[in-house]
């Protein structure tokens, strides 16, 4: 006997659910005609439909999306609120274990440095590559996590709902990396007599946020001016204060625009596979980099 037949006993004439077959039913699913017991009913516009028609209809729906291409969320905003709670805990690990003496900071914070063993550190040049990454993450003071969090949860938020998740995860983390990058490029050889530099913090990130949210609220044609007082204010704060790295804050805004022109202009045909290209390409990008300036510093 068929599975996918009415399972019947004695004479045939009292039809029992197909899932159930010692429950006697009357009742069919609307899509399959397969009789179904009251445990085995779903509701549907019309009638009740069977637990395996509700799957099936499931998986053949197609997922709403944004405009963007991004699979539309319930407007929660997970992915910034565990970045939000990575920050926080490297924040409180980092003060916990010595700060800026502490063995914790010397391994995730951002070394560029190629004379670093001679005082027992090692940076990128010496192989820490993470450290392009870790150190976007990590933050000493409490004012620099606040302001940093605070821009990562208003644009950030904003964007993970346009966006999609996993293109916010990748513009968050390429934004950072490639501010990262930028200081390993452009950072000179340590000076003797000089404190050892060092980097830290999400700006790199932030900015990379900024400048996407910038790109997507001009393809939306809505008000960007408060955005362009906010970028400018932090821009001319970046070249004025001292001890900022203007090169991951510029370096982040700039992978920032470029993601973001992307996964807003892209072709709705061929969006999904340029925007996995656009990703990859960055990625590749700011590998190629480290590694040529790995080669000029170890010459």
């Amino acid at each position: 006997m068929s599975g996918s037949e009415p399972v019947a006993r004695g004479a045939g004439t009292i039809p029992h659910c197909y899932r159930h077959p010692d429950r006697e039913t009357y009742i069919s699913c609307q899509r399959c005609s397969r009789p179904i017991c009251p445990d085995c009913m779903v509701q549907a516009s019309v009638g009740f439909q069977c637990p395996d028609c509700v799957r099936q209809g499931y998986s053949e729906s197609r997922q709403a999306r944004t405009s963007f291409g991004g699979r539309m969320t319930n407007g929660s905003s997970v992915v910034t609120m565990v970045l939000i709670g990575i920050n926080a805990l490297f924040f409180i690990i980092a003060n916990l274990t010595g700060g800026i003496r502490g063995d914790f900071v010397a391994k995730t914070a951002l070394f560029t440095d190629i004379n670093l063993p001679r005082i027992g550190l090692e940076g990128v040049a010496q192989g820490s590559y993470w450290q392009l990454i870790t150190s976007t993450f990590l933050h000493l003071q409490i004012l620099h996590i606040a302001m940093n969090m605070i821009g990562l949860w208003i644009f950030g938020a904003f964007l993970e709902n346009q966006l999609g998740r996993w293109r916010y995860l990748a513009l968050y983390l390429l934004t950072g990396l490639a501010g990262s990058v930028a200081i390993y490029l452009f950072t000179g050889p340590f000076t003797p007599g000089q404190p050892i530099s060092y980097s830290l913090g999400a700006s790199g990130s932030v900015f990379g946020l900024f400048g996407a949210a910038l790109v997507v609220l001009l393809k939306q044609h809505r008000d960007v001016t408060q955005l362009l007082v906010l970028l400018v204010l932090n821009l001319a704060i970046t070249f004025v204060a001292p001890n900022i790295s203007w090169q991951a804050h510029v370096g982040g805004l700039v992978s920032g625009l470029l993601l973001g022109a992307g996964f807003a202009y892209a072709p709705r045909q061929r969006r999904q596979s340029l925007h996995v290209a656009m990703v990859a390409g960055l990625a590749v990008f700011c590998v190629a980099v480290t590694v040529a300036r790995t080669a000029v510093l170890t010459a």
